[in-house]
This record gives structure tokens, sequence and C-alpha cells, in this order.
């Protein structure tokens, strides 16, 4: 981490030892009553401070899954967060017309104001006009309902293959190397479906981390979203490649969960030798554990560390970030 670190956490009162209960590995969370965690009290943000040496190419990660409910934009909001932390410039792209990504940094579309809709349907609006900075070191390119309807709007132009690219098309400054201020990551928050949107996100990326559960449907599912992967590298983005997977919402107490991950970690293994984009593909670690504040802190427009800097939660996210930074499968 960063000598400045993106969040200070309030000090914990000492117990005295007497009063003190034994402590169990890994707890799904700390008490209830830490005046730290309530999310009540805002966390200082500290000035960011870039990361002494920055990648040579910007990393375009899509948050894909084409089941809902896996924790994808959860892993989205706060992998940008903990990536900010490590001194890394971080733009987001709220692809989901539910538009939670921006919901989660507080950000609400008013009618004055550009979303992302009206960046892939006006020819002459540039992107440096629809980015919004959620403080220093993160941005975001934010979501509203209408994006829904941007395949009708692009429908002229599917023929010619410009639909398929036009989000990449419109980001090309800010992702030139001429950019002092280009980003160091881009994560994408990809709807959970195979459309025009999420063809534009992976057009645009060249690399592709799956958030999931370790459940057995989630891991059938799988199969079918790397196909999809294999078709658009194939298609319109020959340098896509899948990173990885993160395990959200984790149980490891279970023997489902346990036997997901084998599975899993076999399939991967036995991917190795293969011409297939996820071939270098790993489980990312730490697990994200379940963590009711994961849960919580989108509705007051927060990331976990802002909310709750000390939970399970934000160290897992912050030990993820490190990782995510440690493998990447773009050359």
């Amino acid at each position: 981490m960063n000598d400045s670190p993106y969040y200070t956490p309030p000090e914990t009162p000492e117990v005295p030892e007497a009063q003190q209960t034994p402590e169990t590995s890994e707890p799904d969370e700390v008490s209830e009553s830490s005046p730290q965690d309530t999310g009540a009290e805002p966390v200082p943000i500290a000035p960011f401070v870039p990361a002494p040496h920055r990648p040579g190419k910007t990393r375009i990660i899509a948050m894909m899954n084409q089941k809902g409910g896996v924790g994808k934009t959860t892993t989205a909001a706060n992998l940008a967060a903990a990536l900010v932390m490590e001194g890394m410039r971080v733009l987001t792209i709220d692809m989901d017309p539910q538009a939670h990504l921006s919901l989660s940094f507080g950000v609400e579309i008013d009618e004055e104001s550009y979303s992302l809709y009206d960046l892939l349907c006006d020819d002459d609006l540039d992107a440096a006009d629809v980015i919004c900075e959620i403080y220093p070191g993160l941005e975001l390119l934010p979501s509203e309902v209408n994006l829904a309807g941007v395949e009708g709007e692009l429908a002229p132009k599917v023929i010619t293959g410009q639909a398929q690219r036009v989000l990449k098309d419109k980001l090309k400054a800010v992702l030139s190397e001429n950019n002092p201020d280009r980003p160091d990551f881009v994560i994408i928050d990809c709807p959970p479906s195979l459309g025009l949107l999420t063809i534009n996100a992976l057009t645009l990326a060249n690399e592709v981390i799956v958030p999931m559960q370790a459940h057995f449907l989630a891991l059938q599912g799988l199969s079918k979203l790397l196909e999809t992967v294999q078709l658009i590298r194939n298609g319109f983005n020959d340098k896509l490649s899948v990173s990885g997977v993160i395990l959200c919402m984790h149980d490891a107490q279970t023997i489902l969960a346990g036997e997901v991950v084998n599975d899993l970690k076999a399939f991967l293994d036995g991917s190795r030798d293969s011409d297939v984009p996820w071939k270098d593909a790993i489980i990312y670690e730490p697990y994200v554990r379940r963590n009711i504040k994961l849960a919580e802190s989108p509705s007051f427009g927060k990331t976990i560390f802002e909310y709750a800097p000390t939970c399970p939660g934000a160290r897992d996210y912050e030990n993820l970030a490190s990782a995510v930074i440690g493998h990447s499968v773009f050359q």
C-alpha cells in the first residue's frame, strides 16, 4: 500500500484482557457495536498519490457474468476503489441500464447531465464531457435507465460494425498514451446479458474477470460465458482474454463451496495447454467473504472503504486489488 493511504481507519479502543473473547478464524463480521463500522461517520479521503511505476498500458477489465446477483457491481465499485488506494488511476464505466454502479458511487443523472447513453448516441459528444470525478484518482462514466434503449438507437450501425465498437472509438482520446491523465485501469460493469452493450464492453476490453458465487448453477453458467468471450475474440477483439474468477459472498464453511472451488480449479488447470482465452485464468485470492457491510454501503452512495473500512469485506477487496495488479493476461 502507499505511504499515504486512501483512508485512515479510526483507532479501535483497547479492551481489557479480562473482557476479551477468543477470536475465531476469518470472522464474517466485526462486532455490530464497533463505532467505525456503522457508516454514520464519513471516513476522510486522503490525497491521491500516484504509484511510482505506472503500468505501460491501460488494463481494461470487463466485469462480466450473465447471471445477476453474483456481486458483479459490488466488485466493480470496491475493486476500483482499492486500486486507487494502490496509487492507480481508475476509470469505471457503468454499462448496465440499472445504473447500480453509478448509484454505488452516489451519482444520479439529472436532466442537465450527460450519461453513457448520450455518449453512445451523440456523434458530436466527447467522452471528457461525460466522465465525472468521484474523488481524486477515481472517475466514472455514469449510466441511466435510458441506456436500455441504446440498441434501437444504434441499430442502423450494426451492419457496418460501428455499433459494436462505438464505445472504443469514443474513448480513444481518454486512453491515448499521449494523455498524461490516462487511467491505469478501466473497470467496466457489464449488464447481466449478452447484447450490444456487453459486446461494446468486450470490444473495448483486453481482459475479462468473472465475479461469481461458489454455487453449482453458477459453475454451469461459466462455460456459456466463456463461449461468449471466445465468440467476441474471434469476431471483434482478438486481444481479449480471461484473467480469472473472483469468488463473491463466499462461505468457506459449506461443503458445496469447497466442491465448486475444486471443480473450478480443475477446469482452469485443464485449459492451460489449450488455445482458449481463459488458458491463463486463475481464481483470485482472497475470496470475498459474505459481509453485510458490502450490501449496505451502496445505499449510502459509498464504497466499502468510506462506509466500513475495517470490516472483512474491506480487507478482502484491499488484498484482492494487490492480487489483480499482480496477475494480468494482457500483454
